[in-house]
């Protein structure tokens, strides 16, 4: 049990399971960074430099190939059969297999500038009972709500049963807006996700 005055123990969640459709090179969980590291080598070390004490990871498109390649001892590797209805599935399934009494980091394979520096500033920031997200700044110098995201142990459930079609979080996070706690992370990472090649073009990458 996790005493009032201590931070519950932080399983990352990590959302794998499409095919990277838009881009056309395969599942982007196998996609190669510019020094050789799979985004879903650089996610799960990131998650686990950060401090998550487990990692839970969903795959779905062509998941064997996928599963060979999750280099993390002790990871939990789900396979979403439905993983084409969108990623609103593989967030449910993620955030069931996190154990009672710890918060779930939810973090996206297609984010290549997440690193342990970013997960654990969140992780430090994470307060009881509120949900705690990485914030981005705009050229309006706002901040954007981006991933990763913490949910309280005790949002889980819920959060969990609002994820539908390729929403995931989203219609739960704005239904709860007073919930949320943004953190600027716009000097570690730009927020950027990777759909398309011109994405990929954006970063610099070929």
């Amino acid at each position: 049990m996790t005493s009032p005055n201590e931070n519950p123990p932080v399983v990352g969640v990590l959302l794998a399971a499409g095919a990277g459709s838009r881009l056309g090179r395969g599942p982007k969980a196998l996609l190669r960074k510019p020094n050789g590291q799979s985004l879903l080598g650089s996610a799960l070390a990131a998650l686990r430099g950060g401090g998550c004490t487990q990692v839970v990871v969903v795959l779905g498109a062509d998941a064997t190939r996928v599963t060979e390649q999750v280099n993390e001892p002790g990871a939990t590797v789900l396979v979403n059969e439905h993983w084409a209805t969108g990623m609103g599935s593989s967030f449910a399934m993620g955030m069931g297999a996190v154990p009672d009494g710890a918060a779930a980091l939810v973090a996206l394979v297609d984010q290549p500038g997440m690193s342990a520096a970013l997960v654990r500033r969140i992780a430090s920031e994470h307060r009881a009972g509120r949900i705690t997200a990485a914030g981005y700044r705009r050229d309006d110098a706002s901040l954007r709500r981006g991933h990763p995201v913490i949910f309280a142990p005790e949002k889980i459930p819920a959060a969990a049963a609002a994820a539908s079609g390729d929403a995931g979080a989203r219609d739960y996070l704005a239904a709860h807006r007073e919930l949320v706690d943004l953190v600027d992370c716009s000097d570690l990472d730009a927020g950027m996700d990777i759909d398309t090649v011109a994405d990929l073009e954006a970063l610099g990458w070929k």
